[in-house]
Parts: C-alpha cells; sequence; structure tokens
C-alpha cells in the first residue's frame, strides 16, 4: 500500500493540522513532508496537485487542502 503524503510549511495552521492528520492516520501509513525546510520537495508536491499547504495527497492521488495556511508559489 502506498502511502499518503502530508506537505506542510510549519505554520501554526500547518502544526495543528499534522496533529490532527496523526492521531486518526498512524505514522506509517503517511509521509509527513515539512517543505519549509525541504524546498526540494516543492516540485513533487506541486506535480501532486498541491496549491496550498496544510495538504494531504492521499495514495489514490487526490489532493485534500486542509485550511490555508501558504500558497505553493510562496514556497518557492
Amino acid at each position: 500500500m502506498t502511502k499518503a503524503t502530508f506537505y506542510h510549511a510549519g505554520c501554526p495552521v500547518c502544526v495543528s493540522a499534522e496533529q490532527d492528520i496523526l492521531s486518526f492516520i498512524p505514522e506509517n501509513q503517511v509521509e509527513v513532508i515539512h517543505l519549509g525546510e525541504d524546498k526540494a520537495k516543492v516540485k513533487d508536491a506541486e506535480v501532486a496537485g498541491v496549491q496550498s499547504v496544510p495538504a494531504l495527497v492521499l495514495s489514490n492521488g487526490n489532493v485534500l487542502h486542509i485550511n490555508f495556511g501558504a500558497s505553493i508559489e510562496d514556497l518557492k
């Protein structure tokens, strides 16, 4: 089974969403990527369809944009 991927930028909205996500998805089933610290992953997030963070990319490719912390453009 492919993991879901949770992208965030470290802002308070993102950190709160990360805590919520990890409360209902086991950590071994979701990869957490902090785009503020790993700028090389911004392109991967964009290709996956992420337009803003926090966002959860499900294993089937669907993107769930959670609230609005930062635009993907702001992270480039």
